[in-house]
């Protein structure tokens, strides 16, 4: 009878009951022997049904086991009539015959394996069945559990790839009355790799290559299991060439080759390295890159005073930002080129002891400075546009790229400008005069008072020794007065050629804005000076206009006429003194 009380239908093969003679089923039933309920006894398949194995045990009667209690031992097995298998007698029923089960004989004869493999510390083989909480269900024969932590010597990504996966496992502990067991695939892994470590202490050689598989990526390197132990290639070690980071290049799992750089047999730490197993690529730098070769290069890195450029694997040079372009001059590097971008540079110097090549961009464009000079000749009229104002100066645009200073002393022949804002505008368009060009630094000197004849070039002629002039007193000091004799001329009156008599100062005699008469006695158009004296043009008068020659031999070559010379001149009295 099955679960639900219906007769199964036999195999068409079957011997039925009904045709079995009386002596026969006498002869059967006087050789049936009692079976002892909880027992486990051998039974043999008398018939078989869709969903259920008739098994004879020897009682009187024969017992239906469900077909799936056979299917999870060997599914590739085909039960046959006169099969014989282990069977657990749970029960007689009540209605007549016995209630059995493959399951709990299985059971019963795995946990006395399960003893008996712990007491030996021996393995036994499980099927990962799925998932659940804290670990993995393993069929053992039992189900027993797997804990996360038990799974392997490191934590596994995917648990799921292991569902369906038959592997050794290692009896941590269990609990018959509980059907509890906890197992453990790490025992067996700990105990195969320490093995391992002993034979590889004795065989791993410094320069030795060997094959690993990465177990863990970090900031700094690569971990690899070399099969007994772990190595550590450093980040530096990866490539010859610049690593951004490790993972850009590998992956957890993946089987590389590697070289030995070092084995401290004392702590088992073992250095690797993979660049090391091509040569190092600057040896032949030098020939490869000779300095004036034009050379293709992918940017890697960009900052704030260049851009690096991979020549090759583990061959960077530097384009400076000066190299960059000849008239633009980038606030940063990034405006003009982006990581990752495929650039023609020309090789400028190469430093092979040092690992450092020097590149340029420019130079693969024409230098406009190698025009200038011809376009641009001294003591031309060129004009253009303000582009920038400084405290020293002003910048002009002469070409793209090109600008001309305008120093601040270049503006005005008389005039005093603190500031060049004070008479200019940004964007204001003017003339000024070629002044100097200085192609190796790139420095264009502009003029705009050039324009204009300098005034002091005339003084000589326009104030000669011994004439009588007439001007507006601009500063009193105690070592002078200042004495303008027209826009941007000055004359000084020292002190020592106010008056017959001798006096310390001036301030109080005289006062700003006065008009003050005196004679020259000294002019210097080179360094802008020119000497009066009011002392003399009295001697002057005094002698109806003749001045002895002696007097004014001595206030050539005596009188003091700038503001420096006369401080030195009052340094020098207060010492005679």
């Amino acid at each position: 009878m099955t679960k639900n009380g219906t007769q199964p239908a036999f195999a068409a093969d079957d011997t039925s009951f009904e045709e079995m003679s009386f002596a026969e089923l006498f002869e059967q039933e006087d050789n049936n022997t009692v079976i002892n309920v909880g027992e486990v006894a051998m039974g043999t398949v008398v018939g078989l049904s869709n969903d259920a194995v008739l098994i004879d045990v020897g009682d009187k009667a024969e017992s239906f086991i469900p077909l799936a209690e056979f299917r999870h031992e060997d599914p590739t097995r085909e039960i046959k009539i006169g099969d014989e298998f282990e069977v657990f007698i749970e029960k007689r029923k009540d209605e007549g015959g016995l209630l059995l089960s493959r399951e709990k004989a299985i059971a019963i004869k795995v946990w006395e394996q399960i003893a008996k493999i712990q007491e030996e510390d021996g393995t036994i083989e499980g099927r990962i069945e799925n998932r659940v909480k804290g670990g993995m269900s393993v069929d053992i024969g039992v189900p027993a559990f797997l804990p996360y932590s038990q799974i392997d010597l490191r934590p596994v990504k995917d648990l799921d790839a292991l569902i369906g996966q038959t592997f050794e496992f290692k009896i941590l502990k269990f609990n018959r009355k509980r059907n509890n067991v906890v197992i453990s695939r790490r025992a067996i892994l700990e105990s195969q790799r320490a093995a391992l470590r002993e034979q590889m202490r004795t065989s791993l050689q410094e320069g030795q290559i060997i094959r690993g598989a990465i177990t863990n990526i970090t900031d700094y390197g690569l971990f690899i299991d070399l099969g007994g132990m772990d190595g550590l290639c450093h980040i530096t070690d990866l490539s010859w060439g610049r690593v951004s980071h490790p993972s850009k290049l590998y992956n957890v799992g993946e089987e590389i080759e590697v070289k030995i750089l070092k084995y401290d047999r004392n702590s088992d730490r073992v250095s690797l390295g993979v660049k090391q197993l091509k040569t190092d690529p600057w040896e032949r730098v030098p020939s490869q890159y000779a300095p004036g070769s034009r050379v293709k290069g992918k940017v890697v890195s960009i900052t704030d005073y260049g851009v690096f450029v991979e020549l090759e694997e583990g061959v960077e040079g530097l384009v400076h930002i000066s190299e960059m372009s000849w008239s633009k001059k980038p606030r940063h590097p990034s405006k003009m080129v982006g990581v990752g971008e495929e650039i023609e540079v020309q090789v400028l110097k190469v430093e092979a002891e040092t690992k450092r090549i020097s590149l340029g961009m420019k130079q693969l464009q024409p230098n406009p400075w190698d025009v200038v000079e011809e376009s641009y000749p001294v003591g031309s009229v060129i004009e253009g546009k303000i582009k920038n104002i400084t405290d020293f100066g002003i910048f002009i645009g002469i070409e793209e790229g090109i600008d001309g200073l305008i120093h601040v002393s270049d503006l005005s022949w008389t005039e005093r400008i603190k500031h060049p804002s004070e008479k200019y505008a940004k964007g204001e368009t003017i003339q000024a005069v070629v002044l100097k060009i200085d192609k190796e630094n790139e420095r264009f000197s502009l003029g705009v008072k050039q324009l204009e004849p300098d005034p002091w070039q005339a003084a000589s002629s326009n104030y000669p020794i011994g004439s009588t002039v007439e001007g507006t007193i601009t500063n009193v000091t105690d070592f002078g007065v200042f004495v303008q004799l027209e826009e941007g001329i000055e004359g000084l009156v020292h002190v020592s050629e106010i008056s017959r008599d001798k006096i310390k100062t001036p301030v109080g005699m005289f006062n700003v804005g006065d008009t003050l008469k005196a004679m020259v006695i000294n002019v210097s158009a080179d360094d802008r000076k020119i000497g009066l004296s009011v002392k003399a043009l009295q001697e002057k008068e005094d002698n109806n206009g003749a001045i002895p020659e002696e007097y004014l031999q001595k206030a050539q070559s005596s009188s003091p006429s700038t503001f420096g010379d006369l401080l030195k001149a009052a340094a020098g009295e207060d010492l005679d003194k």
